[in-house]
């Protein structure tokens, strides 16, 4: 593990993306912090960079720098949570704007999953993750677009579920969009 996570860091580090395994499936990462190496995604997903990708990140403390005014009960949930858990919030700042969505948010979730979470500890920035799959169900043209594929877990074929999603927004609604 240590090996992939140190050819993953110097991937994300030169602006190219990598294939790794998360706390829910798969994904497709970047420096969430590189303008290029996002559009580079959107393009490899073949996604309108108007839908916005979710961004991982290894701890809480970490948000505030990305995300202004983050609600109290946001980090309740992320650390109540026993399930993956994506929020979607205001104030995203200091990222590149085709990161960001259009009225100002960013999807983001705190990993806990081993790797995924060592990978985002060691390289100190949010990671762009949209998902993929499982690596058995991933397509050649996306392990062939990507820069680095990393070996850790790739035989593993158990199901993992996608997290779940709830948008919080700074005047304290709240609307779950999946469960």
């Amino acid at each position: 593990m240590d090996e992939d996570i140190k050819q993953a860091i110097s991937t994300l580090q030169s602006g190219g993306l990598i294939l790794y395994p998360t706390d829910t499936i798969w994904g497709i990462g970047c420096d969430a912090t590189n303008a290029e190496a996002v559009a580079k995604v959107y393009a490899l997903k073949k996604r309108d960079d108007s839908k916005s990708l979710i961004t991982l990140f290894d701890n809480t403390n970490r948000l505030t720098y990305y995300i202004n005014g983050i609600p109290e009960v946001a980090y309740d949930m992320m650390e109540l949570t026993d399930k993956p858990l994506t929020l979607i919030l205001d104030g995203a700042r200091n990222l590149p704007e085709n990161l960001i969505a259009a009225d100002g948010s960013l999807g983001v979730r705190v990993t806990k999953e081993d790797f995924s979470h060592k990978l985002c500890e060691r390289f100190k920035k949010p990671i762009v993750s949209p998902s993929a799959s499982t690596f058995a169900e991933i397509s050649q043209e996306i392990k062939d677009g990507v820069d680095y594929v990393v070996k850790y877990r790739q035989d593993d074929v158990s199901k993992h579920s996608a997290s779940s999603i709830i948008r919080l927004q700074k005047d304290g609604q709240v609307k779950i969009i999946r469960q």
